[in-house]
């Protein structure tokens, strides 16, 4: 598992440099990004059901589930804790938000891939589902700081995205046990979803590498939240989904997902509605640094 995150840390670090040097940044950036989103990541999805054994349905149901349970328990937190982690009321939804939503398209589905194998990237759209509902909505009140989402309802185009639509197709081909899909259509997505990892992970460095000295040395509020969000949340989410009797497949899935770090759709929220990104900066590149030494330690609690 050191070696796994070694090696994902070393393609953040060759984003890092190329930023440094300007081969990535701003525009490419941003263009990179909506290719990922939209396009290979989609393709990696539907390629975890067409390469090898079929995933299991029975998992379909149960990984909904304890994603609802998951986001319940993460929202309650993320409304109620914040208060106690800094004195900036203007600070607490930016906090909420790096408590309840990690970065699970840029690193889960990678991470989840290199533990669990390919076939588990199905299991962790499944989980995405919810996880992509709450942040448009839950999340959105958190940054905004009301209970209106996009002017008092929430966009549903959201739920037809390309990536969702992708999580729907390949539920689909998993429940109905849909084989025999033409190599062309399998190899074609399995080599456009090859993309993901390396291109998410030079993203994520490359974003590194704009941001200013400051933001990387972070502050009191900025370690206890990240303390938080990658160690005692998926810890309490593993103790809280195994006491409700998931299967111990689900459980880990589930807990590895939820110890990301912090999702980098809350600076991108931040922009939208003109928020104070810095506070969402730091802590969105300090949880994906220390995040390569808790992952495998969180592996090596759940081998227990």
């Amino acid at each position: 598992m050191i070696d796994v995150m070694l090696t994902l840390f070393a393609l953040v670090i060759v984003g890092y440099v190329a930023g440094k040097f300007g081969y990535l940044g701003g525009d490419f950036d941003r263009q990179l990004s909506r290719l990922v989103i939209n396009i290979t990541c989609p393709a990696l999805i539907l390629s975890s059901a067409m390469t090898g054994e079929l995933p299991d349905r029975r998992y379909i149901l149960p990984l909904l589930l304890i994603s609802i349970v998951t986001y319940a328990a993460l929202a309650a937190v993320a409304f109620l804790l914040p208060r106690y982690l800094t004195k900036q009321r203007t600070d607490e939804g930016a906090i909420g938000f790096a408590l309840m939503f990690g970065n699970v398209g840029f690193m889960g589905y990678p991470v989840v891939a290199s533990i669990f194998g390919h076939e588990a990237v199905f299991y962790a759209a499944v989980l995405n589902v919810v996880n992509t509902f709450t942040v448009f909505t839950i999340g959105t009140m958190l940054i905004t700081g009301r209970s209106e989402v996009e002017g008092g309802r929430f966009q549903k185009k959201v739920l037809y995205s390309t990536p969702m639509l992708s999580a729907y197709l390949t539920m689909l081909i998993v429940a109905l046990r849909i084989d025999g899909i033409p190599v062309f259509v399998s190899q074609s997505l399995t080599m456009l979803g090859n993309i993901t990892v390396p291109a998410a992970l030079i993203i994520i460095g490359s974003s590194m590498s704009q941001l200013p000295w400051r933001a990387m040395l972070g502050n009191t509020t900025v370690y206890v939240t990240s303390l938080l969000r990658l160690v005692v949340l998926p810890v309490g989410v593993f103790y809280l989904c195994r006491a409700l009797g998931f299967s111990d497949l689900v459980v880990s899935i589930n807990t590895v997902v939820i110890a990301m770090p912090v999702a980098t759709y809350g600076t991108i929220l931040c922009l939208k509605y003109e928020k104070d990104t810095s506070l969402m900066t730091e802590v969105t590149f300090i949880t994906t640094l220390l995040s390569m030494l808790t992952i495998p330690a969180l592996v090596e609690l759940l081998a227990l």
